[in-house]
């Protein structure tokens, strides 16, 4: 059984409450080093990819080399996400660490918290970034995501002067009216680093009305494991209401052949879901398009 990522929560600590996530329910909590060092070496058989992402902001972390160094020492390779908001209290060269294959900085959060930031002093320190990267580490992919792409076009001011700044400083042409027509994915503004668009999606959750089966890339390409310890079937399942097991009492190989985590897998084999979470979730209706096509 591989994979071809493995998502660590090092900590459940945004920082912020963007609006477009749900509030976190868990208890804070922030996975200690030794047993980052034992997850990871769960983890070797099975891929050779991580993301320090579920919920929370691994720059939170003051301590944040000390993660990178151990998955450097283990030989992962990993992607990291961020809202971007503490880029400014961090020596902008860690995220230049060689264990680091791609960032990811979702922009968008900037504009659905009420920061006690200038847009110039949150996206300085993002543009230093660019500029290190391609001076220092120039194989670190950067993704500027935008994900705030709907049909309603809700986030057109805040977008216009977002792609002004960033035309200025890559001089590369982004023009509003063409991208919301053209609905590109991705636009180059330089070598390994891209903006990328997508629309608001929404978290799965156990009190919505829809309920539909189909297929998923939990347990596929992927699964998660949250900073208390415990073993989830995907990315977005971030309170852990489908727990697998947990990595202080058992080993992932149990955990992964255990008959829950068989029953799941088998079932989106089938485009079955056989969780209720899973039932609830809209995000998999995205593989079913990517079927038809």
């Amino acid at each position: 059984m591989k994979f071809y990522r493995i998502y660590i929560e090092l900590t459940n600590i945004c920082g912020l409450k963007c609006t477009f996530c749900p509030p976190k329910t868990l208890p804070t909590q922030t996975m200690s080093l030794p047993f980052f060092e034992h997850v990871l070496e769960e983890l070797q058989p099975y891929t050779k990819e991580l993301a320090y992402h579920i919920v929370g902001d691994p720059l939170t972390l003051s301590h944040l080399e000390a993660y990178l160094d151990i998955t450097q020492q283990k030989d992962f390779k990993v992607s990291l996400t961020t809202s971007g908001y503490f880029l400014g209290q961090r020596d902008v060269k860690t995220l230049l660490h060689p264990a680091i294959k791609q960032i990811n900085i979702s922009l968008n959060s900037y504009n659905k918290n009420s920061m006690p930031l200038s847009f110039e002093a949150y996206i300085s320190p993002i543009l230093e970034l660019c500029r290190l990267k391609n001076e220092i580490q120039k194989d670190i992919f950067i993704n500027l995501r935008i994900w705030n792409m709907d049909a309603k076009e809700s986030e057109k001011v805040f977008n216009e002067m977002l792609f002004a700044l960033l035309e200025q400083a890559f001089g590369i042409p982004l023009h509003v009216k063409t991208i919301y027509q053209d609905r590109p994915k991705s636009i180059r503004l330089a070598e390994k680093i891209l903006l990328h668009f997508d629309d608001y999606f929404e978290w799965p959750n156990l009190h919505v009305n829809h309920q539909s089966e189909g297929t998923c890339q939990g347990l596929s390409s992927h699964f998660g494991i949250l900073s208390s310890g415990k073993v989830v079937p995907c990315c977005l399942d971030k309170d852990g209401i489908i727990e697998l097991g947990d990595l202080h009492v058992s080993s992932l190989k149990e955990i992964l052949y255990a008959p829950r985590t068989q029953a799941i897998i088998n079932g989106f084999k089938n485009d079955k879901a056989v969780e209720l979470l899973c039932q609830k979730c809209t995000y998999k209706d995205r593989f079913k398009k990517e079927k038809n096509v």
